[in-house]
């Protein structure tokens, strides 16, 4: 029967990448085994979207590296409202707006948001690691409190740095997860965050995991953003990442640069 498949010679290039190339094929279809493969890799994904996040481990985590945290939940009552609702997973929720009006963090020079967002996979496995990494280069910025918010998405960053007058808010979440990685996260950078925010005046760094952009790295990357943000008093598309090496100081885009902001996303 394996006389039926047709090999691909290009097969070497899979190598190269998780994407699914090459595959081969059996009569006019594809073989079984990738069929197989396609069928699992939906079924993860489809899991880690409607995966609950445990946040014990979070607050864990985080009192280990000796950090304070709270937790917040958005408009959204549960996973299915979320996914139905983008809009309530940008709002806080009436308890969390009552727990951040009892929070001190005026003087804090970065704010920290944990996100569940489309894959609690990703944060469960990456958001301690990540910050373990971060921590070392922020030294000598004051952080706020890290705030986990359960069904986040990227917005619900606005809605929580606004009312702690966060001058920086740097938010870790879950990203949309695909059929050759179900646990990306990704970081927004936004400066002096407020209900209101495009996402044009975000930066974002994503892909962040062991088999994607490497904690050290992303660490790095972000270091340097927040860096740059506080050199310049802005992020997103007035924010231009060098830390690939081409400038060795965040700089400023000229106005002809700079592109008009999108319409607003679902994040």
């Amino acid at each position: 029967m394996s006389d039926l498949v047709k090999p691909n010679p290009w097969m070497a290039l899979r190598r190269f990448t998780r994407a699914r190339i090459t595959l081969g094929r059996s009569g006019s279809g594809l073989p079984t085994a990738p069929m197989l493969e396609f069928g699992l890799a939906h079924a993860q994904a489809r899991d880690a979207v409607h995966a609950a996040l445990d946040t014990e481990p979070l607050h864990a985590g985080l009192r280990r590296m000796g950090l304070a945290s709270l937790e917040v939940h958005s408009a959204a009552a549960d996973r299915a409202e979320y996914l139905r609702r983008p809009d309530l997973g940008r709002q806080l929720d009436a308890s969390g707006i009552a727990r951040l009006q009892q929070v001190d963090a005026h003087r804090s020079d970065l704010l920290l948001v944990i996100g569940d967002g489309l894959s609690a996979t990703a944060v469960a496995r990456h958001a301690i690691p990540l910050i373990a990494e971060l921590q070392p280069l922020l030294r000598g910025l004051r952080l706020g409190p890290v705030v986990v918010a359960r069904q986040a998405r990227v917005a619900l960053g606005d809605a929580i740095g606004e009312p702690l007058h966060a001058p920086l808010l740097v938010m870790l979440i879950g990203e949309r997860p695909g059929l050759s990685s179900t646990d990306s996260l990704g970081a927004y950078l936004t400066w002096q965050p407020r209900v209101g925010r495009h996402d044009a005046e975000r930066n974002c760094i994503s892909n962040i995991r062991p088999g994607g952009l490497g904690y050290a790295e992303a660490a790095r990357r972000i270091a340097f953003l927040v860096d740059g943000a506080r050199r310049l008093g802005a992020t997103g598309v007035a924010l231009k990442d060098e830390s690939d090496g081409e400038g060795d100081t965040p700089r400023r885009l000229k106005s002809a640069d700079t592109p008009a902001p999108p319409e607003r996303g679902t994040p």
